[in-house]
């Protein structure tokens, strides 16, 4: 019966493990990813607070501090089912599940961001999510990337213009400082 159960764990492991994936640091199951007051307010600028998707992303940004990630990916999902069209939802949906991917990003968030994306492929507002998901996932240069698309898209006065410079600044201070 040992064996057996030896052998059954033994074809487990052969067949679903994954010995090539990085090793990561274990996060306690209660632990809060809440969204940054500051993000909020930059993604308030890109986007505008008021209206029905302004009052979801309220809702959900509560869940968030409360430590209510599942809720908090419901309740935008709701906002999404009222209007599927909107960019400002479909990115705090990546954003919101990118948040709780633990050091990977996959493609449940990827695809929100993509199809916010095609949505409106002329705003800011994705590729700047995109860009902060890919440097929490340690994706240094695929955040570089978004973030430079994030800043040709973005008006040259617009009030959110300096946050996304200021997060390319900190990519090329970081280089310089690995160059050394």
């Amino acid at each position: 019966m040992v064996g057996a159960a030896l052998m059954l764990g033994a074809t487990g492991y052969a067949l679903q493990g994954r010995p090539d994936l990085p090793a990561q640091k274990a996060m306690p199951a209660g632990e809060i990813l809440a969204t940054d007051p500051a993000i909020s307010d930059i993604r308030g600028q890109m986007f505008g607070r008021f209206g029905a998707e302004g009052t979801y992303l309220t809702a959900a940004d509560a869940l968030s501090r409360n430590g209510s990630s599942r809720y908090e990916v419901q309740t935008i999902l709701g906002g999404i089912r009222g209007s599927p069209k909107s960019v400002q939802l479909w990115t705090a949906l990546g954003d919101a599940i990118a948040r709780h991917d633990h050091g990977q990003l996959s493609p449940a968030a990827v695809l929100a961001f993509s199809h916010a994306s095609q949505l409106d492929p002329k705003h800011p507002g994705p590729p700047f999510f995109l860009g902060l998901a890919l440097a929490r996932a340690g994706d240094v240069d695929g955040a570089e990337l978004s973030w430079r698309r994030a800043l040709s898209l973005t008006a040259p006065n617009a009030v959110y213009r300096p946050a996304i410079i200021e997060r390319l600044m900190l990519i090329d201070n970081l280089r310089q400082m690995l160059d050394r």
